[in-house]
């Protein structure tokens, strides 16, 4: 075993990147620059680098339409009118799902909105969402606002399960609830990475129990897609939606993704239509009567912002040549890195709130400072006016995500400095 001293050294960092098989995938980003050197970006969880690829990708449909115009939508390879579909054979390798259980779409808390039109089907004896205490906002605004449109009490119907003194849930918490509950709840709508702490949890368990208690189970894969592997179709879940601007790299307000398993290919749930989710061998009939397209497609409903997928088209390039397996490793072992230096060289400062158990969580740690909050803050100023960024979340975590992309163990190494040069100041 590598002892703490040398972990903490210039020359053990530099050898393992220059050992690292991802390394040449840095170079495929653009580095925020601090002054003379690139800063030490760890926020992939909130918006990941952009590609050099991606503007090559995007002025090809500018050029393509300042040529071609509205004929854009029906020539060559990159024609709009089935743009959307460059993209699903990657998207569905990365949430390990078949090419039409996904689609590209909207945005993540628009998709939710337009799948809980067909999967939150509440009754009175049914009416209940069962969800994580301390989701996401948009998560819970949303959640709460459909219990609501249905003529339903969140206070009595909206079920927050709450996690243990530890801050954490995991499955013996999210078991207890499905049964006490189960017998009411029409969805269970959980996320695959909890965004304030980091913890990951088992979907295909998730799903068991759901199922085994009658409800519909969908997800909100946000901190997942693109940092985990996941398996959505083996999973069986009923449906899951995610975005596409965190670790896969798409630009703020990516084009969002969206999950149907197979099962309700042909569903007669009802849904929100639009034109764009209409069979496309009879799209261009004009006819009055809906008939979607099988799988995920069908839940479109307006033409895909190509501008929008552009980006995406890059990053899934990467992430292809990459592979899911390598990346996922690699981010065991940055994140290992990490917690291993905080745990010995900075033990006295930061307390690390995401699961030990590398199963259990994906690309993050979240960390609280040793003495509340104002210290808290203090040393995040403290790294972002030195180039080393992380995020903040209320009320006093700070979020540190190496991306196995672009992010190193220079990085790593650099933040435990900066961190130890703070204390000692």
């Amino acid at each position: 075993m590598t002892d703490s001293h040398t972990l903490f050294s210039d020359d053990y960092a530099a050898s393992a990147d220059a050992a690292d098989p991802l390394q040449r995938f840095r170079a495929q980003f653009h580095l925020p620059r601090f002054g003379d050197v690139e800063q030490a970006y760890f926020v992939g969880n909130s918006l990941g680098l952009q590609p050099r690829s991606a503007r090559a990708q995007v002025e090809d449909v500018l050029d393509k339409w300042a040529m071609e115009a509205v004929e854009g939508h029906f020539r060559g390879n990159s024609q709009w009118m089935t743009y959307h579909g460059l993209v699903g054979a990657q998207l569905a390798e990365i949430v390990g799902a078949q090419p039409e259980e996904v689609v590209a779409m909207n945005s993540l808390t628009a998709n939710l909105h337009f799948l809980m039109v067909g999967f939150y089907r509440p009754t009175a004896e049914r009416p209940a969402i069962l969800m994580e205490a301390g989701a996401f906002p948009s998560d819970r605004y949303a959640l709460e606002s459909q219990v609501r449109f249905h003529g339903f009490d969140p206070a009595t119907d909206l079920i927050e399960v709450q996690p243990g003194a530890d801050g954490l849930f995991g499955m013996d918490a999210i078991a207890a609830a499905i049964e006490q509950h189960g017998h009411r709840v029409a969805l269970v709508l959980w996320p695959g990475v909890q965004y304030r702490t980091g913890e990951a949890f088992d979907l295909a368990e998730i799903v068991r129990l759901g199922h085994a208690a009658g409800a519909v189970v969908g997800f909100d894969l946000a901190h997942a897609a693109g940092n985990l592997p996941l398996q959505l179709h083996d999973s069986n879940a009923d449906f899951a939606v995610w975005c596409h601007y965190k670790y896969l790299n798409s630009g703020p307000g990516a084009v969002a993704g969206a999950f149907v398993h197979a099962r309700h290919a042909q569903t007669d749930r009802p849904r929100f239509a639009g034109w764009w989710g209409h069979d496309a061998a009879t799209r261009f009939r004009m006819g009055p009567d809906f008939q979607p397209t099988p799988g995920a497609e069908g839940w479109q409903l307006s033409n895909p912002p190509i501008l929008g997928l552009a980006p995406l088209r890059a990053s899934l390039d990467l992430f292809t040549k990459a592979g899911m397996p390598a990346l996922r490793a690699k981010s065991e072992t940055l994140t290992g890195y990490l917690e291993t230096l905080i745990r010995s060289q900075l033990d006295d400062v930061l307390d690390i709130a995401t699961p030990r158990d590398a199963a259990r969580r994906g690309a993050q740690l979240s960390l609280r400072v040793r003495g509340g909050r104002e210290q808290g803050r203090a040393l995040f100023e403290y790294l972002s006016d030195n180039g080393v960024l992380g995020d903040w979340r209320e009320p006093d975590v700070i979020r540190i995500s190496p991306a196995p992309l672009y992010n190193t163990h220079a990085d790593v190494l650099r933040f435990v400095r900066a961190v130890a040069r703070w204390r000692d100041a």
